[in-house]
């Protein structure tokens, strides 16, 4: 079985990839969000050309599918840096669809998991609100989908140090905090925003309040900077979410740059390049928490990962923004795969992904095919 046609259906913030088989099999994955028509250039130029008439072997996948992104990535040695990761993740997340469908299962059974609940946390991604606008809106959440777990943002996005506005910080921490409640598990995320003694000190602050998780304190290009914060705090310090070389993800676990470890499965490159983190995580005593912040196929990804990897944190990230803050992501699928019931998702066992992507959604995009000449 080759590969025989890779196309693309691409808007600006999203794309999706349909690989078909020389036999007629598909399956259907996704490319990075944001600048998605950026990558999807990248995807036919740096990735189709090297995979076209590729035979698989599906009766090892993983190896297979590792193999066949280090055949781009050496090809491609000049280019080892995000977009090209990105354009993978779509390659990956088809093969690993196309492998489920073909053995009719879903994607979780063939990494060692299983089909199943998820308990999921509700992951806030405004800044541009009160901190009692904030409140309310999470305790409402807590009551109508009885969510237990709630994360909401602290300092301003790669801030320098900045608040959104002055005392914002100071002021949403014990706000939410209090009327969450002690029985809700409360985390933030700062966004690259602090250095390192007023990481410090925000997290003195989160510890007094009862929050257990502390996302990307500072820079995370600095790691430096990230392993002082994470060494001073009895509180969790998370983050990884914009690494994709494994000499970096290396690199945060023998030095305990954070406590938990939060890949990505699309800037990753996919599915099999995030089962390597979360195994190298596992074998430094890590928990895998990873980051899944829009409702697009990386959150269907995530879960079906939670659901195989023994160093799973206890939630999968939940975004909670809807048309009015991602317009793109409404009506990505047919029917309702995120759907919440007492605060958890379920992973389903149809084939694959088990998702479809909207027709009429594929019928608007921007379309690309890169193909082997004779099918």
């Amino acid at each position: 079985m080759k590969i025989a046609r890779l196309e693309t259906f691409t808007t600006p913030e999203v794309a999706f990839v349909r690989l078909t088989t020389d036999s007629g099999h598909r399956g259907i994955g996704q490319m990075s969000t944001y600048h998605a028509d950026i990558t999807t250039q990248v995807f036919h130029r740096q990735v189709a050309p090297w995979v076209l008439g590729r035979v698989l072997d599906l009766d090892a996948p993983f190896t297979d599918f590792a193999d066949i992104a280090a055949l781009v990535n050496e090809r491609e040695h000049k280019y080892p840096g995000s977009y090209l990761r990105r354009a993978l993740a779509g390659l990956d997340t088809a093969l690993w669809d196309l492998a489920g469908r073909l053995a009719e299962r879903p994607v979780a059974s063939l990494i060692g998991g299983s089909p199943g609940r998820l308990r999921a946390y509700a992951s806030s991604m405004k800044r541009d609100i009160t901190p009692d606008a904030e409140a309310e809106r999470l305790c409402r959440l807590r009551d109508e989908k009885g969510f237990d777990a709630f994360k909401f943002r602290v300092g301003a996005e790669c801030g320098r140090g900045c608040d959104e506005w002055h005392g914002r910080t100071e002021q949403i921490i014990p706000t939410v905090s209090g009327a969450l409640g002690d029985d809700v598990v409360r985390m933030v995320d700062a966004n690259s925003c602090f250095g390192v003694a007023r990481a410090i000190e925000v997290g003195h602050l989160l510890e007094d309040h009862g929050v257990t998780h502390y996302e990307e304190p500072c820079p995370y290009w600095q790691p430096e900077l990230t392993q002082q914060v994470t060494a001073a705090l009895a509180i969790d310090v998370t983050g990884g979410e914009q690494d994709c070389d494994l000499r970096i993800w290396q690199h945060a676990i023998d030095n305990h740059v954070t406590d938990v470890m939060q890949p990505d499965v699309m800037y990753m490159g996919g599915l099999t390049p995030t089962l390597q983190v979360a195994a190298m995580a596992a074998a430094g005593g890590f928990v895998c928490t990873p980051h899944s912040a829009n409702l697009s196929l990386v959150t269907i990804c995530t879960m079906h990962l939670l659901r195989a990897i023994p160093n799973a944190g206890p939630y999968l990230e939940f975004a909670i923004e809807g048309p009015d803050y991602y317009p793109w992501t409404e009506a990505l699928f047919q029917g309702d795969p995120f759907a919440i019931e007492s605060g958890c998702v379920e992973v389903t066992d149809e084939p694959g992904w088990g998702v479809e992507v909207s027709p009429e959604w594929l019928a608007r995009a921007d379309y690309s095919v890169s193909a082997m000449e004779q099918m």
